[in-house]
């Protein structure tokens, strides 16, 4: 997959930037903060839940520090995720956690670097002593972290690894397991679906996200044995340079199902936003459902009713619930100016940037999501309600979402 220049030199360091996910138990004291002072509230993970009612463990942290906490978020456009889903839980767990709405402060940068920029140094200038930021690049994030650390202020990296930053911790999904679970998620669709030839369109996201390329290696190293042996054959074309944005990957798409005309029949995505535009055009090409495996990513809506109309293999599940707690949670002791307790963090993941430097992170589980199992996660947990999966027709596909979810026990 050729990248562009200005993007190829960072993506040759992220290729290398693989999560180091160490067991908690391996992770040495060094690596990670100290136990708490005697006295200061203590929570870890595994104490999280969809209720948020951890989140009042940290109130007496709420009084020993001063200023907001500002989180930043990266756009609305590439995923439905950051407005609908990291915005209000990001609030809520700071409300959970003791802060007066004068200290929350939650913005979207929409797509720009300069305003996510202005955003953070604005919100320094209003006081604020911890940053939780998802920047659209580690240029911009390193930007930030600069200017943070020279005003006395922490930063906390937010789902996005900031290659070259100073942050001291990082929390995320653990995303090369994303990768692994959309790559043997579609094998096992294929196999389900009865492709007995897949011949696969591999998508990639953006290359200047350090997210993409770990998800890309994680279907990758699925993915490369099939294709080594000849049981798949890979059709991603020279061109195809990797995005977040779903007219450009609908574009990219296009090129390769017309150089492949008649032989292109599945495609790996990490998005359910990309996948949904090309997911439109294959049912406007008379694709049929259950024919032509494709996978997504985050557990949006649109997502889930193409699986349940038979277009989308599965996608990722991000409880993001559990990922804006941890933030939140690790930001309150920051705030405080209390050393996080080694509950919070069970990994670290390598800088390439900065020596393979080992940042403490909170790393969570991902979850690959089927019709199977949508009820017990998706919709048992509140993330998607089935009012919103199962109604209208798919896409102008033909199918009953109300039947087809009737069918499949959802």
């Amino acid at each position: 997959m050729n990248l562009p220049k200005s993007k190829a030199l960072l993506a040759g360091a992220l290729v290398s930037a693989v999560s180091v996910a160490t067991a908690a138990g391996a992770v040495t004291a060094s690596a990670r903060s100290a136990h708490p002072a005697a006295g200061t509230p203590s929570i870890s993970l595994s104490q999280l839940t969809n209720n948020f009612s951890a989140m009042k463990v940290l109130k007496p942290l709420a009084s020993e520090g001063t200023g907001p906490i500002a989180a930043i978020l990266p756009d609305t456009t590439t995923s439905a995720r950051w407005a609908d889903f990291d915005a209000p839980m990001l609030t809520k767990a700071m409300q959970g956690a003791g802060l007066s709405g004068s200290n929350i402060i939650v913005q979207n940068a929409h797509g720009s670097d300069s305003t996510f920029l202005a955003d953070a140094k604005a919100d320094i200038t209003k006081g604020a002593k911890v940053l939780l930021t998802t920047p659209a690049d580690s240029t911009t994030g390193v930007a930030v972290e600069n200017y943070a650390k020279a005003h006395g202020v922490k930063v906390v990296d937010y789902d996005r690894l900031t290659l070259g930053g100073s942050r001291p911790y990082y929390v995320s999904f653990n995303n090369v397991t994303v990768g692994k679970l959309i790559g043997q998620g579609f094998v096992s669709c294929v196999k389900a679906w009865h492709v007995s030839k897949p011949q696969v369109v591999v998508m990639h996201g953006d290359a200047a996200d350090n997210n993409a390329t770990l998800f890309y290696d994680g279907y990758n190293s699925v993915l490369s044995p099939k294709f080594k042996s000849g049981a798949y054959k890979n059709l991603t074309p020279p061109y195809l340079k990797g995005t977040w944005d779903a007219p450009t990957a609908l574009a990219e798409f296009k090129g390769a199902y017309a150089k492949y005309k008649g032989v292109a029949n599945s495609m790996v995505n990490p998005n359910d936003n990309t996948a949904s535009g090309i997911i439109n055009y294959l049912i406007q090409q008379g694709v049929k459902p259950r024919t032509f495996p494709a996978t997504g990513q985050d557990a949006s809506a649109v997502g889930l009713q193409a699986i349940v109309a038979g277009y989308q293999c599965g996608t990722v599940y991000k409880p993001i619930y559990l990922e804006a707690q941890a933030a939140v949670a690790l930001a309150m002791y920051l705030r405080a100016g209390k050393a996080a307790p080694h509950s919070l963090l069970n990994a670290t993941t390598a800088d390439v940037l900065e020596h393979n430097k080992a940042v403490p992170s909170a790393l969570l589980t991902p979850t690959w999501v089927t019709a199977a199992n949508m009820k017990s996660t998706v919709i048992k947990d509140h993330f998607v309600p089935t009012s919103q999966i199962c109604k209208g027709t798919f896409s102008g596909s033909g199918v009953n979402l109300a039947t087809a979810c009737a069918k499949q026990h959802i």
